[in-house]
C-alpha cells in the first residue's frame, strides 16, 4: 500500500516534549513535512534541527495556543513554508489534578484555556483552508479522562470530554457538508509525558507518579497511532483511538 504519510504537511501543538515529540519524529521520518508549535522555542529548534539532521523537513513557531493569532500564525507558517496544510494535530494540553474542595481556580482556567480553547483555536485556524481545499485531517488528544470520571481530576476530565463532544460534532459536521475532512480523537491512558509535572498538589501528584511508575509506556505508542490515522485511505475516518498500557486496569 503506497504510504498516504508521504509529502503531507503536518502541524503539531504541544510539540516540545512527549506525544508531540515523539509524533514529530515518527511522521517526519515517513515523509511527512513537520510544523512545530509550542511555547519552548529551544526544544523546538532542537526537534526540527533534529528531524533535518536525519532527512525529514521541519519548520517551528513559538506558539501559545490560547491565543487565536498563534494558531493561525502556524497555518500561515506551514502555507508559507510547504505550500499547503493537510493535518492539524490538537496536542497541548495541561493536567494539574486536584481535589475541586481545594479551589486551585487559576489551575481550573488554565485546564479550560489550553484544553478547551487551545483545540477550538486551533480549528477556527485551519478549519476555513480545509474546507476551501475540501480536505484535511483534524487530529486531537483527548485522555482517558475524557471516558471515565476519577476523583481528583474533575476539571481535566471536564476538559477532555469536551474535546470528545467537539472532535465528534466536527466530524459528523464535515460528513454533512461533504467536505471530506477526517477526524481522530485519541484517550491515551498511563503515556510517559510532563503532564504529570504541572500536578502541583503533593497527594494528587503522588498518587500519579505511583500508578505511572507502574504502568506507563512511552509517547512514542501513541504517536504510531496518529501515524496509523493519518496513513488510512482518505475515503477512510477511524475517528477513536483508546490507548494505553496492555497491564493498566483503570
Amino acid at each position: 500500500m503506497v504510504m498516504a504519510i508521504k509529502g503531507k504537511v503536518v502541524i503539531i501543538t504541544g510539540a516540545s516534549s512527549g506525544i508531540g515529540e515523539a509524533s514529530a519524529k515518527l511522521l517526519a521520518s515517513k515523509g511527512a513535512k513537520i510544523v512545530l508549535g509550542a511555547r519552548r522555542e529551544e526544544k523546538l529548534k532542537n526537534i526540527a534541527d533534529d528531524i533535518i539532521a536525519n532527512g525529514g523537513e521541519a519548520t517551528y513557531a513559538v506558539t501559545d495556543v490560547t491565543k487565536p493569532e498563534d494558531n493561525e500564525r502556524l497555518v500561515s507558517l506551514a502555507k508559507e513554508k510547504f505550500g499547503k496544510v493537510d493535518v492539524m494535530f490538537l496536542n497541548a494540553g495541561l493536567m494539574p489534578n486536584s481535589p475541586l474542595s481545594d479551589l486551585k481556580t487559576n489551575e481550573w482556567n488554565q485546564m479550560v484555556d489550553v484544553n478547551i480553547k487551545g483545540v477550538l483555536n486551533g480549528i477556527a485556524a485551519v478549519l476555513p483552508t480545509f474546507k476551501s481545499q475540501k480536505s484535511g485531517h483534524v487530529i486531537a488528544t483527548s485522555s482517558v479522562a475524557g471516558l471515565k470520571a476519577y476523583p481528583g481530576g474533575a476539571v481535566y476530565g471536564a476538559t477532555k470530554w469536551a474535546v470528545r463532544d467537539l472532535m465528534e460534532v466536527l466530524r459528523m459536521e464535515s460528513a454533512q457538508e461533504n467536505s471530506h475532512i477526517r477526524t481522530a480523537t485519541i484517550y491515551p491512558a498511563a503515556i510517559k509525558t510532563e503532564l504529570l509535572n504541572t500536578i502541583t498538589d503533593k497527594d494528587a501528584a503522588k498518587g500519579m507518579e505511583s500508578l505511572y511508575d507502574q504502568y506507563q509506556i512511552g509517547p512514542d505508542r501513541i504517536a504510531n497511532v496518529v501515524a496509523f490515522a493519518i496513513d488510512q485511505p482518505e475515503d477512510t475516518n477511524v475517528n477513536e483511538f483508546t490507548v494505553g498500557p496492555t497491564d493498566q486496569p483503570w
